[in-house]
């Protein structure tokens, strides 16, 4: 058997937890999109799973404290996905291939966010947690996935993976996968001081480029400033739409890419719907109406609307996914 430790100094520490009134909704959560076995699936995107999915699970069931399911889902983690030569994960896991995984490169916030997870469950828990897994996970997002910023060599960006195309003029950087609270927290646990400086720079980063009116999925930074990235669209979408999520639940709902991307998802007439794809010159190409999406702009508000489980049936797995998690981002940050 596995010997498994606590994190030490931290499960004994008694966290006061916010109440999360949407108990009804995470069972709708897990039961729609956690298998039996723990894998995640994402029902649009082909049935996939992917780290992020995972981690996702992970942070959801220790929120709303179902121990059982965030050992199933950490489980499957290990079993299937955790099998790089680091302590990262493989980004996607595809069943409808004999080999599962097309591509084994990690995706650093999938990684960021499963190392909280497992730190958040052993300190606000007590759940029993291998202290190893998630200081290595630590440990390796700092030496693998940090660039020193072209600008200022003592700025740590954080890229996007470890086998990431880098430049030392240029380095490309999701804007979405900063957790400023998540990357402190850790950096905190394990010792890890550039993961502090990485947050730190991270909320300067997304300072700037709410300034510049946009925020995008993905961005070059190179000595001059931004520049659009080679290899990726040039575009505001689903994956900027974290950004205010992620921000809040940091206790930065007053940050400027909060009200930016609040901004940005209003750019539509069409009643009871938001932007969720907005192109580099203002254009609005894609609109939705899901709730999960329009959460994004209650939270960016800071308005509370209360959503049941009902919400969730209508909706697929992100943006459900992304309401659940604005939950817990708001409760967490008014608790």
């Amino acid at each position: 058997m596995r010997r498994r430790t606590v994190i030490s100094g931290l499960a004994a520490l008694a966290v006061a937890r916010p109440a999360l009134a949407q108990a009804d909704a995470w069972t709708a959560w897990r039961d729609r999109f956690v298998a039996p076995d723990g894998r995640v699936i994402d029902d649009v995107n082909d049935g996939i799973s992917h780290s992020e999915g995972q981690a996702y699970g992970l942070i959801l069931a220790e929120a709303f404290g179902d121990r059982e399911t965030f050992d199933r889902i950490e489980g499957w983690t290990r079993g299937h996905i955790a099998n790089r030569q680091d302590a990262l994960m493989s980004w996607k896991w595809d069943p409808s291939r004999a080999d599962s995984i097309p591509d084994w490169h990690n995706a650093t916030d999938g990684d960021l966010l499963r190392a909280w997870a497992l730190l958040r469950a052993a300190r606000n828990r007590g759940w029993p947690v291998d202290s190893a897994v998630p200081a290595a996970v630590t440990r390796d997002i700092v030496a693998l996935c940090l660039a020193p910023d072209p600008r200022r060599a003592d700025a740590p960006l954080l890229m996007p993976g470890a086998e990431a195309v880098r430049q030392a003029d240029r380095v490309l950087v999701n804007p979405s996968y900063y957790h400023p609270r998540a990357m402190r927290e850790l950096a905190a646990a394990f010792d890890a001081p550039q993961l502090a400086r990485a947050a730190d720079h991270g909320e300067a980063l997304l300072a700037e480029l709410a300034a510049t009116g946009f925020l995008p999925d993905w961005v070059a930074v190179t000595p001059d400033g931004f520049e659009a990235p080679r290899d990726h669209d040039y575009r505001s979408s689903y994956d900027a739409l974290r950004i205010p999520i992620y921000l809040a639940w940091s206790g930065l709902a007053a940050h400027p890419a909060v009200a930016g991307m609040a901004t940005m998802m209003a750019r539509t007439d069409q009643p009871d719907h938001v932007a969720v794809r907005v192109e580099a010159d203002g254009a609005v190409t894609a609109i939705s109406n899901a709730p999960g999406y329009r959460f994004i702009v209650d939270l960016a508000k800071d308005r509370f609307v209360p959503f049941s489980a009902g919400d969730l049936a209508s909706q697929s797995y992100f943006p459900a996914t992304l309401q659940m998690l604005a939950h817990v981002a708001h409760a967490e940050s008014h608790g």
